[in-house]
């Protein structure tokens, strides 16, 4: 289970929290658990879900973003990690709770932080007959839940199958918890797993490399970094912008001889104009592929070291110049 991520997902109640602390001993993994106490407006949610729902929806959304975006990688770099959710469930609350302009600012919101959080291994979901959750729900008494609406504990469940039947990018396993008890019966927790073990044995397809490469292809930035952070956190690589400084200078040293051996050719050539030029970058274009292609792979390193988004950065950075630019000028570097 080196380097693997587990998610437990599941409504209210299921169990997921007592699941996640009772499988780290087994993968000796470290866990993620989510925090709902700090949301100041859940007690109020639950009594008025229309006029509290975009408020508690947003907090959350940022609180389970600044909860996962480093400590997920940083987890995965040391070994594997079990979490009691996932990032992409929070979208699930929104289609359940928002509406029109709310529910599509938050659609964006969503969208944009959602591309720089590591996707889990396997999706654990537990699932439990309605009665059996209001039950456990009861049990742990929680303050803010003693008011919760039975109809929204069925609507969530509703969503949750929805969703979870519908996701085909991660591998979902789904349990049913009704007459489990793997906190006082070892052999319940025995068998979940077992059925664990044979979940990700079965989800590493043997072209798991290609589909990496051909999310790629998507040419997004975002989408480059997310690849390089995902592998580095499988691979179990340190965070060290100053070595991703050096192999960066290193490769720029590297294709700064590659382009004098273009202009070498270029002088030498009998070809006159720029036809002369054009010919020398041709047959130096593999190595000038090779060349740039493993700058981008260390600028895309450093700028996860440093916690940059470059897309980002970029964007700004051309908008910028953008506008200050005489009119009819185009943006330049500096």
């Amino acid at each position: 289970m080196n380097n693997k991520y587990i998610a437990i997902e599941g409504v209210i109640g299921v169990g997921k929290t007592t699941l996640t602390r009772l499988l780290q001993p087994r993968y000796n993994a470290e866990i993620l658990l989510e925090v709902v106490e700090d949301n100041p407006f859940l007690p109020k949610f639950y009594g008025d879900r229309d006029r509290y729902a975009f408020q508690t929806q947003i907090f959350f959304l940022l609180s389970r973003y600044h909860q996962q975006y480093q400590a997920v990688p940083a987890a995965l770099r040391r070994g594997a990690l079990v979490s009691d959710y996932t990032f992409a469930k929070d979208e699930l609350f929104a289609w359940l709770n928002l509406k029109d302009d709310e529910l599509a600012m938050y659609g964006r919101v969503h969208a944009a932080l959602g591309e720089k959080i590591p996707r889990p291994d396997l999706i654990v979901y537990l699932r439990a007959d309605h009665d059996v959750l209001m039950r456990r729900i009861a049990l742990r008494d929680r303050p803010f839940e003693r008011d919760m609406d039975p109809d929204y504990i069925r609507e969530l469940a509703a969503a949750y199958d929805a969703w979870l039947s519908r996701l085909t990018d991660i591998p979902v396993l789904t349990i049913e918890t009704n007459h489990l008890d793997y906190l006082s019966r070892a052999e319940d927790l025995d068998r979940v797993v077992d059925l664990i073990a044979a979940a990700l044995e079965q989800a590493a397809p043997a072209d798991a490399p290609e589909a990496q490469l051909r999310a790629l292809q998507q040419g997004r930035v975002a989408a480059f970094q997310q690849f390089h952070r995902e592998r580095e956190a499988t691979n179990g690589s340190a965070v060290d912008p100053l070595i991703h400084y050096l192999l960066l200078v290193e490769e720029v040293g590297e294709l700064a001889t590659a382009l004098r051996r273009i202009a070498a050719d270029r002088r030498r050539s009998t070809t006159a104009g720029p036809a002369a030029l054009d010919e020398a970058i041709a047959a130096h274009r593999p190595a000038l592929r090779e060349e740039l292609a493993d700058l981008l792979a260390h600028l895309l390193r450093l700028a996860n070291d440093t916690g940059i988004d470059l897309e980002q950065a970029y964007l700004d950075k051309m908008r910028l110049q953008l506008a200050a630019a005489p009119h009819g000028d185009g943006p330049h570097v500096d």
